[in-house]
């Protein structure tokens, strides 16, 4: 199963104990489905929670069944449908629409005063139309449905709550989105998956852990590449040296020095001071390479 799969099963779980809140839940899923017009609803998912719940809140809610119910096997598509005429009035008239002169569809905000119906609405609407991108690859989840002003106030009911999404369009559908790990797993918990939220959340995490790790190691083998390429010019440097004055010639200090490096090629200033006889300070032997290079430039 996917994560979306895993999160939709997750939010079927979520109980629904008042009325309202189970009409609500359905006017998302109602917006967001496959077909809602003046002759037909008609679901079509691969969720057999989604299915299952669809049953229990339309008897909730408005106290009927469905005209039509298909149940797929495992991983095919179940299609749920009303047809009769009388319920269609009746599931329109529940939302305060009439089901004889509808156009277009709307949210209609009087029926989702309180905020429970508000994310019951939102819960509905994802379950049908939403969906939610595996956070190990990366952090994006959507809603998309047909209707444009739908989109539009589904926008605005998700800024009532505090969230902020885009907008887009897709194949002639409209789409509001989000692509923050943080946001994604607050509208997640907000909806009743909870233990979703926090996968997001420990994807982020790790995601993080695993960028400060390689921007190290990035960090390192850039300072390992840069003692190497300065150690290289030093050795050079006495190498000149060497062959027009001859090491023995110069200061013991500098000497010493020379005999350090060439015995050590790649290790660091650092190591270098330590290693020196008596240990001097990376300071100290740092102007002594330099005064060896200097030597080199003026031969």
């Amino acid at each position: 199963m996917s994560f979306s799969s895993d999160v939709k099963t997750e939010l079927c779980a979520v109980p629904v104990r008042e009325r309202h809140c189970a009409a609500a839940e359905c006017y998302g899923a109602l917006l967001y489905c496959n077909t809602f017009t003046q002759r037909e609803v008609k679901f079509v998912t691969t969720s057999r929670e989604f299915s299952q719940r669809l049953v229990k809140l339309f008897r909730k809610a408005f106290s009927m069944n469905f005209d039509r119910v298909s149940d797929g096997e495992a991983g095919t598509k179940s299609i749920l449908a009303v047809t009769s005429p009388d319920k269609l009035r009746c599931i329109f008239e529940a939302f305060g629409a009439d089901v004889e002169t509808a156009v277009t569809h709307h949210i209609n905000l009087g029926v989702l005063e309180g905020d429970c119906c508000k994310v019951s609405f939102l819960r509905g609407a994802f379950l049908a139309g939403g969906s939610v991108t595996a956070p190990d690859k990366r952090f994006h989840l959507e809603l998309v449905t047909g209707h444009y002003n739908v989109s539009r106030e589904c926008y605005s009911l998700l800024l009532e709550l505090g969230f902020s999404p885009r907008e887009s369009s897709r194949n002639g559908n409209n789409m509001i989105y989000f692509k923050q790990a943080d946001t994604i797993s607050d509208l997640l918990t907000t909806l009743g998956a909870s233990t979703a939220g926090m996968e997001v959340i420990a994807a982020k995490i790790e995601k993080s852990m695993s960028n400060t790790v390689n921007r190290k190691l990035n960090c390192d083998f850039a300072n390992a590449d840069k003692v190497v390429a300065a150690a290289q010019e030093q050795l050079n440097a006495i190498k000149k040296v060497d062959k027009v004055l001859g090491l023995t010639e110069l200061a013991e200090t500098l000497q010493q020095a020379a005999f350090l490096r060439i015995a050590n090629p790649e290790a660091s200033l650092a190591d270098l001071a330590l290693l020196s006889d008596p240990p001097v300070t990376k300071s100290c032997l740092n102007h002594r390479l330099k005064k060896l290079m200097t030597m080199a430039k003026t031969l």
